[in-house]
Order: structure tokens, then C-alpha cells, then sequence
């Protein structure tokens, strides 16, 4: 399962479409809230009724955590522990941790981006403590996934779906969706 997770005040294109192009992918995908109630309100006020509430023994069938950006929705996933004891299990396995626009914020205050290779939205790269800042639209360290933001979340979902199918079935997909 990869799951994606979701704080109020999440950037809604970010969460939306990783999930759909996951899905389209034939990949097992499932919202999941750390805001301990199953509707979920994104930074536009859109509304998600997430498949799951955070529990923190959720690593165990967990293949790639995937944490979208949005403004207060990085800061609420950062002020989650067990979320980030949960990222920090997930590094130590080298399971896929993926995060785009304000999320990588997270990332770098849990220590999980030193001395590695990423990227984030314009004006957070302070919160990328000890990483190697690059300025490319998305980033691939190892088993970790940076991206900076709503215009990259194509980009971002297709690089983890790289991760767990063939490049065949990414073409695909990508051409079913007019990309290429």
C-alpha cells in the first residue's frame, strides 16, 4: 500500500493527482489523515474523506509514504509525531518517501535529508537541513523523492510510480493522459 498523507491545509492538486496517476499506474493507493477525523480540508477548502485514520503501526504494510505540500498542511504533518517517527522507521527499511512543495520541510527537520539531493518549493530550501539543494522540478536521492510544487506533481507522481512498475506501463499511462 502507499499511502498519502493528509493534514488540513494540504494542496489539494498535489494529493489529487499523485493519487490518480498511482491508481492509473495499477498501483494500491489510500488517503490517510493525521488529523484524527476522516474529512480532511485542503488548503482551498476542498474537502477529502481519506480511506484511513493514522494509527501508528501502519508501517508495517507500508511501501512509499508520500506527503503532499500545502500551507498549514506541511506545517501540521511536521507537528505530527507519530508521523514522523513513522518516517523515520521508513528511512531506516530505505522504504520510498516521497514529498513535493512545502512538504519536504518535513524531511529535513526529521534529519532524513542529510547529505542527500532534493528540492521544494521557493523560499522553504532552509528547512532542507544538511541536503544537497538542487533547483530541478523533481529529485531522486536513493529512496527518497523531493518535488517543489503544483506545476511538478505530474513529474513527481510518474518518478514514484517509476519506483514500483515497469516503463512500459508509465509510457502508457503518460500517453493515455496526453503527456506524450
Amino acid at each position: 500500500m502507499i499511502d498519502i498523507m493528509l493534514a488540513n491545509g494540504f494542496e489539494e492538486i498535489e494529493a489529487v493527482s499523485t493519487y490518480d496517476i498511482l491508481r492509473r499506474c495499477g498501483l494500491q493507493v489510500a488517503f490517510v489523515s493525521v488529523a484524527n477525523t476522516k474529512k480532511v480540508v485542503g488548503a482551498h477548502k476542498v474537502s477529502i474523506m481519506a480511506d484511513d485514520i493514522f494509527q501508528r503501526d501502519m508501517t508495517k504494510d507500508c511501501e512509499a509514504i508520500i506527503l503532499p505540500g500545502g500551507m498549514p498542511g506541511a506545517d501540521n504533518l511536521l507537528h505530527h509525531e507519530g508521523l514522523r517517527k513513522m518516517l523515520t522507521q521508513q528511512d531506516k527499511e530505505e522504504k520510498l518517501i516521497a514529498a513535493i512543495c512545502a512538504a519536504p520541510m518535513v524531511l529535513g527537520h526529521c534529519g532524513l535529508l542529510a547529505g542527500r539531493k532534493a528540492t521544494c518549493y521557493p523560499g522553504f530550501e532552509n528547512h532542507l537541513r544538511n541536503a544537497i539543494k538542487v533547483e530541478a522540478t523533481v529529485v531522486k536521492d536513493g529512496h527518497i523523492i523531493t518535488s517543489q510544487g503544483p506545476a511538478t506533481v505530474t513529474d513527481f507522481a510518474f518518478e514514484i510510480a517509476r519506483h514500483f512498475v515497469s516503463d512500459d506501463i508509465v509510457r502508457q499511462v503518460r500517453e493515455s493522459m496526453l503527456y506524450d
